[in-house]
């Protein structure tokens, strides 16, 4: 694999968002020629992509933030999960490389319901291009329709060897449906058949309740100082 340096900076420690009382530094790589390539190795050595800057959790008394990822070809699917499937049978879903409005719209009404205490509050089209669009690597967008009505949108990065999901948000009025949860499995079954290998589903917080569910996808692979590790065994595949 051919290699390239880049620069790396460090942000200035912040409140975190996903730990109270905690604060937060992050490594930021802002290069001029980033491209697909490059940020595949990136994502194997732990960092993300928001809007066109990669970023990584570089905290001094805090070591919260785990990357975390599903080998598509070993992934196997709990009962939760396939009951999940079993009960969105009804939805269908497509791929498109376009934004459109309706996927704003869709973001808005699920920040400014579910996330209002959070750091995206209140949801703007300025701040939705910022945090999910790069020029760099235009994303792909997974839909979700019940019919015709749009409930929800997966953004997410294709490489040559992986998909990386950045953010998954849906319809409010369907909550009961673990919309969430169908997304990740939709991305984990699309980048089977398109041949890729990982799924890098970003950081799994065992401290936040809203970022700690990513163990339910097993076998999953977290990055330690010795490398990308396995994790759990399957015989808590059961819930």
């Amino acid at each position: 694999m051919n290699s390239k340096s880049v620069s790396v900076g460090i942000s200035q420690p912040f409140d975190c968002n996903y730990i109270e009382g905690n604060k937060e530094q992050l490594l930021v790589i802002q290069e001029p020629q980033i491209d697909a390539a490059l940020f595949e190795q990136l994502l194997t050595m732990g960092f993300r992509r928001n809007g066109n800057a990669i970023y990584k959790p570089r905290c001094p008394s805090c070591q919260a933030c785990q990357s975390i990822r599903l080998n598509v070809n070993d992934f196997i699917l709990s009962k939760r999960q396939k009951r999940t499937l079993k009960n969105n049978q009804d939805l269908h879903w497509k791929v498109t490389h376009t934004s459109r409005p309706e996927h704003y719209d869709l973001y808005q009404r699920y920040i400014n319901e579910r996330h209002n205490d959070g750091p995206m509050f209140p949801a703007s089209p300025t701040q939705y291009d910022d945090f999910l669009l790069s020029d760099w690597l235009p994303p792909m967008f997974i839909e979700v329709f019940d019919q015709d009505r749009l409930i929800g949108v997966a953004v997410t990065d294709e490489m040559m060897s992986s998909f990386s999901a950045i953010y998954s948000y849906f319809d409010p009025d369907y909550t009961d449906r673990s919309l969430g949860s169908l997304m990740i499995l939709i991305q984990c079954q699309l980048a089977k058949s398109l041949g890729k290998r990982f799924l890098y589903l970003g950081y799994q917080i065992d401290q936040n309740r809203k970022m700690n569910y990513k163990r339910q996808y097993r076998p999953y692979q977290i990055l330690t100082a010795l490398g990308w590790q396995v994790g759990e065994n399957l015989t808590a595949l059961s819930r």
